[in-house]
């Protein structure tokens, strides 16, 4: 009998998930949290890869048996029944093989994190402000449409409304690992509303989506951390502008990429409660820290791959929102659909699974799966 190469793939998993269940029960390991989480983790990777293959097994089980059923049963009945057993698992076979075989490409260690969110109004002056307000009413739509949770850290409005910047965070289930791929430069062609001659503009908006910094995997010396309040400006009432809410960190950070030290300077005004303002604050410090050290993981990741799907490359022109045509494009995949309005009121998933499918073709080439 010919030997299946994915099962012989899958040789040994077994044992190393009876270990992992042992690992993570031993009190050594639990003190080490980042180890902890790192098994826990591969636990449940595992664990989904074994479900996965059981059912494979039982599905070639089946058709074996089938197959032998028709080759020594006369029944009439007794041969239907295996022939239709056989058509059902022959016809399903190569779904779960595809499903096993992204299950063993490793996953991105960052896709189950919570995200920060930073949207920069581009080149397009008021225009770009008013588009990167689109944007975060696109997102926190979204994020509403997902049950995730999105908080403010930041915000700096723009002349006419929208934002020149704002920041803030998304906290549910693989939220980094779905809004990933929107990292990157997004381009809007439309009328502007001050534009009296009729004439399309075309301005743009930065989004960064960035892996949110669990508190034990990036070392502050929050000693060195130099605060300061002051009063938040902006709408919410006599509270905001006479209480001292706002806060601003100064960093001294080493980057060990370059030896130098950079002092990072971090706002949070979005609260009326200084404490919250602080944890947001000491939140996206966190993120930026681990974002900057693990660049050239996210680097490697990019020589690797062509799409550029969910590198975090800032500076690429991803997408295109067309007004005049309510048609949007994706240019790293060739996606394009005419539903614009539908997509600024967050209906963006059908254009996120397309660039995860993208991604997992990617992936299994390159695992040679």
């Amino acid at each position: 009998m010919t030997e299946n190469p994915l099962l012989k793939r899958l040789d040994g998993l077994d044992a190393r998930f009876e270990e992992i269940g042992t690992l993570i029960t031993d009190p050594d390991v639990i003190a080490d949290m980042k180890r902890y989480v790192k098994l826990t983790k591969e636990y449940k990777d595992l664990e989904r890869i074994l479900e996965a293959t059981a059912k494979y097994r039982k599905m070639l089980a089946d058709i074996n048996d089938a197959k032998s059923v028709l080759e020594t049963e006369t029944d009439d009945e007794l041969r239907q029944m295996a022939k239709e057993e056989l058509d059902t698992n022959t016809a399903a076979l190569p779904e779960m093989e595809q499903t096993i075989k992204l299950l063993l490409v490793p996953e991105d260690p960052e896709d189950a994190r919570n995200a920060i969110v930073e949207i920069r109004g581009g080149t397009g002056g008021d225009e770009a402000a008013l588009f990167a307000g689109d944007l975060f009413r696109m997102y926190a739509k979204y994020c509403e449409s997902k049950g995730w949770k999105v908080e403010i850290s930041s915000s700096s409005p723009g002349a006419v409304g929208g934002f020149k910047e704002i920041d803030f965070s998304v906290t549910g289930d693989n939220v980094y690992g779905t809004l990933k791929y929107e990292s990157g430069v997004h381009r809007v062609q439309r009328v502007p509303a001050t534009e009296t001659q009729g004439r399309v503009h075309t301005s743009a908006a930065s989004v960064a989506v960035l892996p949110e910094a669990e508190p034990f995997e990036v070392d502050i010396n929050e000693g060195e951390i130099k605060w300061d309040t002051f009063r938040s400006g902006g709408a919410g009432g006599q509270n905001v502008n006479k209480v001292e809410s706002g806060v601003r960190l100064r960093y001294p950070w080493k980057n060990p990429n370059t030896g130098v030290v950079e002092e990072i300077l971090i706002e949070s005004t979005e609260t009326r409660d200084q404490p919250k303002n602080k944890e947001r604050a000491l939140a996206r410090l966190r993120t930026f820290i681990y974002d900057r050290e693990h660049q050239k993981y996210v680097d490697d990741i990019a020589s690797r791959r062509k799409t550029m799907v969910s590198t975090g490359d800032r500076s690429a022109k991803i997408r295109t929102y067309n007004f005049p045509q309510g048609r949007i494009t994706d240019h790293r995949i060739g996606y394009t659909v005419y539903n614009l309005q539908a997509f600024m009121d967050g209906d963006i998933q059908d254009c996120i699974d397309h660039l995860i499918v993208a991604e997992n073709a990617e992936k299994l080439k390159a695992n040679e799966l």
